[in-house]
Formats: C-alpha cells, structure tokens, sequence
C-alpha cells in the first residue's frame, strides 16, 4: 500500500527551493526553445507541465521536470525537415504515449542496472559543463545560448577555446554583479545568523542585489551597466488574444506521416533514458535516501507530454541541473517541483517585464555553484580511494559526457563497467592455489557456484600453466553449474596433456550429469594432504595403545 505524502509538511522550506528552481528553470526554457527552433514560449510551457503535472504525478521528490538540452538536436531537425510546429508536437503527442506504454509495461525497471560509479560520473560530468558553459555568461558573454551542453561548438570550436573568446567580450558590470552574487551565495551558507534565514534562499537575494545594482548602473548612466540582451529575455504578450495565439496545438493529419512516428519513437526513447538516469541521479542526491518508482516516472513523463504537445510545448525529460539545484536549495518533497511550475506560470501572466530586469550573470553564478557541488574534488577522491574498478568507469563517463553527451557517456561508462565485471567473473570462476607437497607440487583449483564459457580461457590459460609431473585435484563439489566447453576442456586435459606429461589428475564433487568421473580414491573434501594426516593419527594411536600394555 503506498503511503499518502503530505505536500504541505515542508512548504517553507520547499517554497524557498521552488523559488530557486524557478530562477534557474526560467533562463534554461526560454534557451532550449531558441537551440531547438521552437517559439520561445513552447519551452515555458514546457517547464510549466513538468513543474506541475509531473511533479505531481511523480513520486520522485527531488526531480524536475522540463525542456532538456540533450533533445534540442532532434527537436532542431524534425522541425526543420517538417517544417512547421504543429507537425513536429503529433509526434511529441505520440511520444508521451509511447512513454505512457512503456510504464505500463514496467520498461523502468531497466534503471536498476545503472551502475553507482557510471551515475555519480555523469553528475561529475554534467557539473563541469555547467561550470565551463556558465563561466562566459557569468563574465557578460551571452553569445552561447543558455542550457548548451555541447562540447563542439557548430564553428569547430569547443567549451575550452571557448572560454579564451570571453576574454576579448568581459563585460566589467556582470563581472561585478558576479562577485557580489558570489559572495552572497557562499555567505548564505556558511554564516551562522544568514543560515537561520531559511525562507529566504540565497539565489533570490542574489538575484536582487544583482537587478537593484544594474537598475543603479543604468540610472547613473555608469559604464557598468548590463545591456538589454544580457538580461533575461521573456517575450511579453501585450493581450489575451496575443497570449493564447501563443498555444499551438498538434497537427493530427500528420499522424499518417511515417516520419512523424520515427521522430516520435526517437524522441521517447532517448526522453525516457535521459529521465531514467537522472532519477537515479536525483535518488542518490536525496539526503533521506528515498527511493522513486521509475514506472511511475515514465508514466507521469508521457502524460507530460501529451499534455505539453497539446498546449504547444516541447517536449521533456527529468534534468540533473534543475534536480541538482533544488536538492542544493533544500528541498524536502515534490511540492518544491509543483511551486517552481506554478511560478513559471505566474511570471509569464503577471510579471514577465520584472523578471527580463535580471541579469545573466547572476544567474550563471548561481548554476557554477550547483556545478562545483555536483563535481566537487571529494567526489574524485571517494572513487580513486575505491580502486581502479571504481575510479576508472567514474572518469571515464566524466570525460565522454562532457566531450560528447549525456547518453554517450553513461553506454561507454557501463560498457567499461561489464567488461571488469566479465573480468572479476573470470577469475571468481575458481581459486587456484599451489602447495608444496613431500611427492612434489599439488595443485588445487576449486570450482566456483557457476562456470560458464566467458570462465573457459581463463581455466584454460591455468591448466597450460601446470607443469609436468604434477599431481592436480579439480574440486566441483560446490558447483552448480558447469557449462559444457568447460567440461570438454577438463576432459581433454585429464585425457590427453595429462597422459602425455605425466600430470596426475584427481576430480572430485563433479554430478553425474557433467560425465566426468570422479576419482575413487578422493570422495566429497578429502585430499591427498588428508591420508598422510589419518595415517599419521594411526601410528600415534598405535605408540599410545604400546605405552599403556
């Protein structure tokens, strides 16, 4: 039985965070929407449906939902080869169904496989291109858009050569505007009487010292005052007819389209993967440890994006940014989620010119923060102090996620995972170990539980190895499965390289259904080391029996 949540039992603290997510939330909508090619408002509207229907819905208390950076290039070509918008929204209609299915069908479930490393390496990795990608705008340089994660940029350059660019566009009011940011939101945290200050969230004391000073720049008519593109930038409607000729809803005619339905099924699965790892990513993250129901999660995604197709949004995916800033913000339960979406709504009906007066470099500086903590050096030295099992697949899925993408570095992460995985079970298939004996070397190689074929080349690498003139005992009693090419390969080592070097071979514990006859003199654990023992205890007892007559 699932147990009711209390959505208001934490509402201070989680309208502090909800506040939070929204200032980062806003930036990142309107800039996904321009990459993509979409009319700015669909990515509001899509921030709007996760915030509210998908924060409901889910039963994740850290996620947040809305327009994901890792679907712009799809969202780009489809709708510049449909060309037009409501085309493009049947297929994320289709999309949030097949999503829908996909719940129902228990498809989450699939996340449990993501390997610790392979995650915390992803957020490792997604905190340093936050940091890269935010250090431009946080020095007045808004050339790239906000929420790229691209690490090649469309003019062959990349987020490093990138970052030499700022130093011929620094723009010395942001750059003051971002120190002083900075030192309120590191303040916030560490001095003892602003921490008591709970309701009131850093990030928006930051954001109003930074509008208060950029309105006191232009009033003076200094020469560090922040120009008009280098603030927020949320179109204004000048009346309702204008508002609601903003919503576009889907083409249904183009359902029979057969590239509508390749973009569709494109668009759910690399949506449902991305949200699968990200609510793996937001579960560690959670300091009360509370595990989400990713079949739910997929279910409440495609009703997000049935609903966001049908209002003229674009679609979405749970994203680690927005989850990571509202973990860091201190949020308790998904109500911090619903609050960020229902402000998301509020600002573009009620106050879209306030929040146009904020400047990019205020909220970059709040996205670096969120960054350092996702990639803090504590994480780095956590997985090296793990062994090279650990540490390697962590760095590995850093480096690829931040050269290529998201998904590309989790695939790498976990490949490199099975493969030390395949590599630990080739060499647990047995425990190998030599002794010296009085009649020369014995050899034991005790069988694990199971051996399957991957264990062949190792057994077969070790039974090369023995040398001649050797006794060896091969003990399956604890083996519940042995496959085939193993039992061939053992076979013909006892029956033929045996014989011809002179090795003495002794099986013991094999079922009769391996075929393999066990060796009469050696029953159940009993070793050549045991006879030498009882014949040893034989003669003392013999000594003893002289002594008393």
């Amino acid at each position: 039985m699932t147990k009711k949540i209390n959505l208001f039992a934490n509402l201070k603290s989680d309208f502090a965070s909800g506040l939070v997510v929204f200032l980062v939330a806003l930036p990142l909508c309107l800039g996904i929407a321009m990459a993509s090619g979409a009319p700015l408002f669909s990515g509001i509207i899509s921030g709007v449906i996760g915030g509210i229907v998908v924060g409901y819905l889910s039963q994740s208390h850290i996620s947040v939902s809305g327009p994901a950076a890792g679907l712009t290039a799809i969202i780009l070509t489809a709708i510049t080869d449909f060309g037009a918008f409501d085309v493009f929204l049947m297929s994320v209609f289709i999309a949030g169904l097949i999503q829908l299915a996909l719940g129902f069908l228990k498809a989450g479930s699939i996340s449990n496989y993501f390997p610790t490393n392979v995650i915390e390496g992803m957020l490792a990795g997604i905190g340093i291109i936050i940091i890269l990608k935010q250090l431009p705008h946080a020095f007045g340089y808004d050339a790239d858009f906000e929420g790229d994660q691209a690490f090649v940029q469309n003019d062959g350059s990349n987020s490093f050569s990138f970052l030499f660019d700022v130093l011929k566009h620094i723009q010395l009011g942001a750059v003051v505007i971002s120190l002083i940011s900075l030192v309120i939101l590191i303040s916030w945290d560490k001095v003892s009487f602003l921490k008591k200050l709970k309701l009131v969230p850093g990030a928006l004391v930051a954001v109003i010292v930074g509008i208060a000073l950029n309105e006191f720049f232009v009033s003076t008519g200094s020469s560090l005052a922040i120009a008009k593109e280098h603030l927020v930038s949320l179109p204004v409607p000048k009346s309702f007819d204008e508002f609601k000729s903003i919503l576009i809803t889907p083409n249904f005619a183009a359902v029979t389209n057969p590239q509508v339905w390749v973009v569709a099924i494109t668009i759910a699965i690399v949506a449902s993967i991305e949200t699968l790892l990200c609510i793996e990513a937001a579960d560690r993250m959670d300091v009360q440890k509370r595990y989400t129901n990713t079949n739910v999660e997929l279910r409440a995604q495609g009703i997000g994006n049935v609903l966001s197709s049908l209002l003229g949004g674009l679609p979405m995916t749970s994203v680690v940014v927005r989850s990571s800033a509202n973990n860091n913000a201190g949020a308790k339960s998904k109500m911090s989620t619903i609050i960020h979406g229902v402000l998301l709504l509020l600002s573009v009906l009620a106050v879209p010119a306030l929040l146009n007066k904020i400047p990019l470099a205020t909220l970059a500086t709040v996205l670096i923060l969120v960054g350092y903590k996702l990639a803090k050096p504590a994480t780095f030295k956590h997985f090296w102090e793990k062994g090279k099992y650990q540490f390697i697949p962590f760095v590995a899925t850093l480096v690829f996620v931040v050269a290529t993408d998201l998904l590309k570095g989790v695939a790498l992460g976990i490949i490199i995972s099975i493969i030390f995985v395949l590599r630990g079970n080739l060499k647990r298939a047995y425990s190998f170990k030599k002794e010296e004996y009085e009649d020369g070397d014995v050899i034991h190689i005790d069988l694990a539980q199971e051996v399957s074929f991957l264990n062949k080349a190792a057994i077969k690498s070790t039974l090369g190895e023995i040398p001649e003139n050797s006794k060896v005992i091969i003990n399956a009693h604890d083996t519940e499965y042995i496959a085939h090419d193993v039992l061939d390969l053992i076979r013909e080592f006892k029956e033929t390289r045996a014989v011809d070097q002179n090795i003495k071979v002794k099986l013991k514990g094999f079922k009769a259904a391996y075929e393999l006859e066990n060796s009469p003199d050696i029953n159940n654990h009993v070793s050549i080391e045991h006879y030498y023992d009882v014949a040893k205890r034989v003669l003392v007892q013999k000594e003893a029996v002289k002594k008393e007559f």
